[in-house]
């Protein structure tokens, strides 16, 4: 039997309520060749029968059940199984457009390394989901591509989701250690293809709402991937000296235009400006 072009993998944990909806957008993809492994994360609602039904209705679907261990273990279970030449990763509460798939190949086919789209807030919030565009050194300062981008299982290597990420941000360190090796290409796709469920209470939103938390995590990406940043942005002491350097010049330009001798040179260009025909 000949492997699947696309392997998604969703990892779900007391998301059975929203499950059928995420695995309908799987099930409704215009590309067809794809299997999806639903993980399910020691789940206590009734996910396994949520599940259940989308196996014996679709043999792509498969289910398997393992002990919590967070979403980076849930990803790296299914990481473990996938047998497609690209994989996205689709949590259990989100969906997908019926185009993601066959719009993404055609640039994976390309040569291309990571695919993503833009994408929309639903749920408790309605809007589009605002990121800045890609380049490496905006994805070493900001989480600028969401979870559901399709990667590479050949560059994959032995590259996974960090399990001591048990707060978040999880996808964004993972990003940037799949994107940290030699010649690696991404695409963002023009469309919205990609859908983001927000819920009043979500892990995400928890801790972004928890600066602590958050900062922790940060600081976490920072010293795994300090050589990274090092290289691209230079050392501790080398950062402060251009901060202070932007902050002399700064200074230097304030006492310029704060002076008597700038604004009497200033009043009289515009003047000039204002008399001439």
């Amino acid at each position: 039997m000949l492997s699947p072009q696309i392997s998604i993998i969703v990892p779900c944990y007391n998301q059975a309520q929203y499950l059928d909806e995420c695995l309908q957008s799987v099930a409704s993809q215009t590309f067809r060749d794809w299997e999806c492994l639903i993980i399910d994360d020691g789940s206590p609602d009734y996910t396994a029968e949520v599940a259940k039904k989308w196996i014996e209705s679709d043999s792509r679907f498969t289910y398997y059940k393992k002990e919590n261990g967070g979403v980076a273990s849930a990803r790296n279970f299914g990481l473990e199984k996938v047998s497609g030449k690209w994989i996205l990763p689709l949590d259990g509460d989100d969906k997908i457009n019926e185009n993601y798939l066959s719009y993404a190949l055609e640039k994976l086919r390309e040569g291309y390394d990571l695919v993503y789209c833009h994408a929309d807030y639903f749920g408790t919030r309605n809007e589009p989901f605002i990121l800045l565009d890609y380049t490496f050194e905006n994805l070493l300062k900001y989480n600028v591509i969401f979870c559901s981008a399709l990667f590479s299982r050949e560059k994959l290597n032995d590259i996974r989701y960090d399990e001591n990420m048990i707060h978040g941000l999880e996808d964004w360190e993972f990003w940037i250690s799949y994107l940290s090796q030699p010649d690696m290409k991404v695409y963002r796709l023009e469309e919205t293809l990609f859908y983001y469920r927000i819920k009043d209470i979500s892990r995400n939103e928890n801790i972004k709402n928890d600066s602590e938390k958050m900062d922790e995590a940060k600081k976490y990406i920072l010293e795994k991937h300090s050589k990274t940043y090092v290289g691209i942005f230079g050392d501790y002491f080398h950062l402060i000296w251009k901060v202070s350097a932007l902050e002399r010049e700064n200074n230097y330009y304030n006492r310029i235009i704060s002076s008597k001798k700038y604004k009497i040179i200033n009043r009289v260009i515009n003047f000039i400006h204002k008399i001439q025909p």
